[in-house]
């Protein structure tokens, strides 16, 4: 079971989520951390993390002396890494997001793949829990194929969890694609509720199975509830808002192991999420 764990803005406990199912499965899980630009899984667990490997793309060098001016890269790439001006070929490398369809649209080879690193893959394990992550360099922009990274490494069987990156963007699709259900974590505001609806459309369009869980949670939760049960979302959790698991939590530790209460509602999420992926 591959599930995703996801939501349309930052700061909403998306990573809360993740690491607690984590931390209360009972059998081994892999703990994939695919908000690259900043992951922070890690902090949550006593081991140090060891590289597994590089990531780079393939960018494009102009050999100006082979251009025939045709301008077939330019009209082909949908990112404006090529541009003619005046007949004179312009490259921008650092637009460019490596689909390589430019080398085989230029009929003179004058464009020759380069590599560019943007990002490591690193690995970390516990007793119960693998963690692996993906560490996007200082200055790039392009996360999706270090995502990708990412999930080339998760379980073939058993438990995964894959805690996305925030926003309906395309990051969020290379890291749901392929999991069997989108777990979307919500907060009860609306700034909240309008991030939310976004991301039911965008894991809608992905064709993902979708359940729910509140995060600081209070009385004021029923617009949340309320939007799932008008998309036909399953609720499956509401985490308390709660100043004891923010204090937990800014000291490094994982609530569930601290705090019974807040262990018990995970614990009772996991056979809820099978349920919710074989409905």
């Amino acid at each position: 079971m591959i599930v995703g764990v996801v939501s349309g803005k930052g700061g909403t406990g998306k990573t809360t989520v993740a690491v607690n199912l984590a931390a209360v499965a009972e059998d081994p899980v892999m703990l994939l951390d695919c908000d690259v630009e900043e992951p922070n899984c890690h902090l949550f667990f006593d081991s140090s993390m060891e590289q597994l490997e590089s990531v780079s793309i393939g960018v494009p060098r102009l050999e100006a002396d082979r251009c025939i001016g045709c301008g077939d890269c330019a009209e082909l790439c949908e990112f404006q890494v090529l541009a003619f001006l005046a007949g004179k070929p312009l490259v921008f490398p650092e637009l460019c997001h490596g689909c390589g369809g430019c080398f085989l649209a230029c009929p003179t080879g004058a464009l020759i793949e380069t590599r560019s690193r943007i990002g490591v893959v690193e690995r970390s394990r516990t007793n119960s829990c693998t963690l692996i992550h993906g560490r996007l360099n200082v200055g790039k922009a392009l996360s999706p194929p270090l995502i990708k990274a990412v999930r080339r490494y998760e379980a073939g069987s058993g438990m995964t969890i894959v805690d996305g990156p925030p926003g309906t963007t395309c990051s969020l699709a290379a890291a749901l694609v392929g999991c069997d259900l989108a777990l979307l974590v919500a907060e009860p505001t609306p700034f909240g509720v309008h991030d939310l609806e976004l991301l039911i459309d965008g894991a809608r369009k992905l064709g993902m199975p979708m359940a729910a869980v509140i995060n600081r949670a209070t009385r004021g939760s029923a617009i949340s509830r309320d939007l799932c049960a008008k998309e036909g979302i399953p609720v499956l959790a509401e985490v308390p808002e709660s100043e004891e698991i923010a204090r937990v939590q800014a000291r490094g530790k994982i609530a569930s192991h601290m705090l019974p209460e807040i262990r018990t509602i995970f614990e009772r999420l996991w056979p809820a999420l099978s349920s919710a992926c074989h409905r």
